[in-house]
């Protein structure tokens, strides 16, 4: 079994009476933080060595629990000997650090390890020196059996400390950190406000890399995270609320679209589509960051759909084939469900082309369909889209899907048998 030990015991610098732990990061603490990756490494005991059971404690034992992992307050290091039995696997996370997990589970998820910086680097950044040579990088996954040696060492030594000179003089593995994660801010130790300040928008850029590469509306999408993201979050404010505010937006859009008014109707579905990414985004962090169920939640997958089937029925609606004489009910809705079937279908077809990302771009659709419906003949330019759709399905599919050459340059027929 691996335990995990997290420290409530430094001040924040300048404020005695703030502990560093609880600096908070994207409107959760540092603690909070450790404790997903802890649970993430494999750990099903979490312990925190701290002076008095406080409300963030409970809070933090609260979430522990929903995730299967028991909970323990400890107020020395000596009271760990129990917790951890030889066979185990002690997880020690320095109390501020603040590290992106894709790189502490790939450090140190392989086994027993210390990890280390150049001690330049390390003792600038504020990390613990370990020889002349290397420091302490805040994070080191442990043999239980060295936490029996804590009884020999003074009291008054920090329980990180004292682990860090029983594993080194264990000679265990030391691995080097890259300089890499400290140079972009994937690895950090915060020591005050004022760090958290400054780490917290590089933190919400690395969680949203690649997005801004995609589509217009992805990239209007991360730039509002970017420079918006640490506020709302901060403020308490979850994903699903900008999601219930996105859902409110798309029925504002549907209702124009019954009343007459469908390019106000079709800018109303784009901008939906735009907030339903900034939450989708700012839920992405919070995954990422290991603070919520990492799966993808059904009702984005439903979200999607919906939309569509929204812009679908505007689209029906500003349609002027009901009033020709004679047209069959529901001609009206055939062009606007094959164009979005067919903008899903060449999505697929090469999902990872940068171009096709702009076919899944909902806040361009619904904006050139708003312009579309105060601009151009709607139905025909509905239906000149269809045509250039199939058109490059077909191009697409004959350079997917063609069969190798046979002999005499034939396609070559399938072997039975």
């Amino acid at each position: 079994m691996r335990v995990a030990l997290l420290s409530l015991m430094d001040a924040v610098v300048g404020e005695p009476q703030a502990l560093r732990g609880l600096l908070p990061i994207g409107g959760r603490s540092i603690l909070r933080h450790q404790l997903g990756l802890a649970r993430a490494l494999g750990c099903a005991r979490i312990v925190v060595l701290a002076e008095t059971l406080t409300g963030d404690l409970v809070a933090l034992q609260h979430a522990a629990e929903a995730g299967g992992a028991r909970f323990h307050v400890i107020a020395s290091a000596r009271a760990l000997a129990p917790l951890v039995s030889p066979e185990d696997e002690l997880l020690v996370l320095g109390e501020g650090l603040l590290a992106m997990p894709e790189d502490a589970l790939r450090m140190l998820g392989e086994g027993p390890v210390i990890l280390t910086l150049p001690v330049e680097t390390g003792l600038v950044a504020g990390f613990e020196r370990i020889d002349i040579n290397s420091a302490n990088a805040g994070a080191m996954l442990l043999p239980g059996k060295l936490v029996a040696g804590l009884g020999d060492l003074p009291s008054d030594w920090s329980p990180g400390s004292s682990l860090l000179r029983l594993a080194v003089q264990a000679r265990l593995i030391q691995r080097e950190l890259p300089a890499v994660l400290l140079d972009q801010g994937r690895w950090r130790l915060i020591r005050d406000e004022a760090e958290a300040h400054r780490a917290e928008p590089g933190w919400v850029r690395l969680h949203t890399a690649g997005a801004h590469l995609r589509s217009p509306g992805l990239w209007i999408a991360a730039s509002i995270v970017r420079r918006l993201g640490p506020a709302l979050l901060h403020a308490g404010t979850r994903p699903y609320v900008i999601a219930l505010a996105a859902a409110i937006t798309a029925l504002l859009g549907v209702g124009a679209g019954w009343f007459g008014w469908p390019g106000v109707g079709f800018a109303l579905l784009a901008l939906a589509w735009l907030v339903q990414q900034v939450a989708g985004l700012l839920a992405r962090v919070e995954r990422d960051s290991l603070l919520a169920w990492s799966g993808r939640a059904p009702l984005d997958i439903t979200a999607e759909w919906g939309l569509d089937a929204m812009l679908i029925t505007v689209c029906a609606w500003r349609s002027e084939i009901p009033a020709v004489a004679g047209v069959p009910w529901g001609m009206a809705w055939y062009a606007p469900v094959v164009l979005f079937l067919l903008l899903r279908l060449l999505w697929r077809l090469q999902p990872g082309e940068a171009w096709t990302w702009w076919l899944t771009d909902r806040f361009v659709a619904g904006l050139l369909l708003a312009g579309f419906s105060v601009l151009l003949p709607f139905d025909f330019t509905l239906r000149m889209l269809v045509i250039s759709l199939m058109v490059a399905g077909l191009i697409l599919a004959r350079h997917v899907g063609d069969p190798p050459l046979g002999p005499g340059g034939r396609q070559g027929a399938p072997k039975s048998g």
